[in-house]
């Protein structure tokens, strides 16, 4: 009995792209085995043809620079969209659905852009998105939270998602590299960017964020909803401090219910947390991400987080499962917002600080900085002192829980005393 065909259009041929199309071709046996069809390139959207795209076994006739008509072909099922960025993507996306065609996409801004609106359009049309590559490369992430855990209740997703200041934080914590000789070093490796600042200022941290919330806590989240700060802060000091205190630096996107379930939190910042933690040990480029549910308890996700190889791997996942979908007739489990919860600001989420400050060598300072704490409900946890600071003295303040307004305050009022020379640091603690 002969086996059907499914045509595929593949948007983008950059280093994901490319790779896609290779194992399409060189695993074309073994995808058709899993299918139950064979998967065939209709063709490949590209800015230019020309270039010396040599990917054996993919005809180059097959390039074009029009991918609008190449996602309108009537003869192609479905489409795989590794462009990155809003538009073009948004739209060729869109226009794939309306045509009946089920979606395969690794654009992590996109979704955190409008994933509300993309699903819908795939109820509407009766058609599949999915996206696994989107957050954490490889590592199997969005499908276990979507399906395995739809009959929990998750709580928390706590992880690091972005290889790039992973790599940048560890360097520093590890070979005491400083911050900006641990990027040229992520730069020479090709884990960053020449411009890393979607890496290192967090953009890219909290699109997967909010992608992960969605999920997650069945609530529309976008990226507007995440509170972002990135690493090109944290210093040697900072770095130092943490272990002074059994810390490591983290990058972390944080996604979590508040108390009673009404609202959820979803943030990206630096925060110390413990060496004893399994986060704290994620060293490299990789990622890891920890999954709070009520039944489950806690499930952590570890494993190679970007480049190309480990990207198609997610993507080819997922479109055996989109293919296999339109041969059995049907489609997979679709967006779920059903909860439509409160993102919360940040003021009102609940965190710990280690705060260092530059500060008069005489006697009262100490009560005069535990004022300002008090004065702002805010408990110490504890304090020391170094007096290595040239004529002055160092005091380091790791708070209990309060809410971060209440500690942003504080920060802001010490800054005012007379006796504060200088606020060095403020770093959030997590993890214990």
């Amino acid at each position: 009995m002969r086996m059907s065909t499914l045509r595929v259009a593949l948007l983008g041929c950059g280093v994901v792209g490319s790779e896609i199309a290779r194992q399409m071709v060189e695993h074309s046996d073994d995808l058709a085995a899993r299918v139950g069809a064979r998967l065939e390139l209709a063709g490949i959207a590209v800015r230019r043809t020309g270039r010396d795209r040599a990917i054996p076994g993919v005809d180059p006739e097959i390039f074009t620079t029009d991918a609008a008509a190449l996602v309108a072909r009537d003869d192609v099922d479905l489409v795989v969209e590794v462009i990155g960025g809003i538009e073009p993507a948004r739209g060729l996306i869109m226009a794939a659905m309306e045509r009946g065609k089920s979606v395969v996409t690794a654009n992590k801004a996109l979704l955190a852009d409008d994933g509300f609106a993309l699903h819908t359009a795939a109820d509407k049309h009766g058609v599949d998105l999915y996206y696994e590559a989107a957050v954490a490369g490889a590592i199997p992430l969005l499908r276990p939270l979507r399906e395995s855990l739809a009959g929990d209740h998750v709580t928390r997703v706590l992880g690091i998602v972005n290889g790039t200041t992973n790599y940048i934080l560890d360097q520093m914590d590890t070979h005491g590299s400083g911050f900006a000789e641990a990027l040229e070093e992520a730069q020479a490796l090709g884990y960053a960017e020449a411009d890393p600042t979607a890496d290192i200022e967090g953009y890219d941290a909290a699109a997967k964020a909010a992608i992960l919330a969605g999920i997650a806590f069945h609530s529309p989240v976008s990226l507007a909803d995440v509170h972002r700060e990135g690493i090109s802060e944290v210093t040697a000091a900072d770095v130092a401090g943490a272990k002074a205190m059994g810390a490591v630096v983290k990058l972390l996107a944080i996604c979590e219910l508040a108390p009673g379930g009404e609202a959820v939190g979803v943030r990206v910042h630096p925060a110390m947390i413990p060496r004893e933690h399994p986060l704290a040990g994620v060293r490299g480029a990789y990622n890891a991400v920890f999954v709070e549910a009520a039944s489950a308890g806690q499930l952590m996700f570890y494993g190679p987080g970007a480049g190309g190889t480990p990207t198609s791997s997610a993507v080819l996942g997922d479109l055996v499962t989109v293919a296999r979908n339109r041969v059995a007739g049907v489609t997979g489990p679709g967006g779920s917002w059903y909860a439509d919860r409160r993102v919360r600001p940040m003021g009102e989420t609940v965190t710990r600080y280690h705060i260092s400050l530059d500060v008069d060598d005489r006697p009262g300072v100490l009560a005069a900085v535990a004022t300002v704490f008090a004065g702002h409900g805010v408990s110490i946890e504890t304090v020391r002192q170094r007096t290595e600071v040239p004529d002055g003295a160092e005091l380091v303040v790791v708070t209990h829980q309060a809410p971060d307004e209440a500690l942003s305050a504080t920060v802001d009022e010490l800054a005012k005393l007379d006796t504060v020379r200088e606020v060095m640091s403020v770093k959030r603690v997590e993890g214990e």
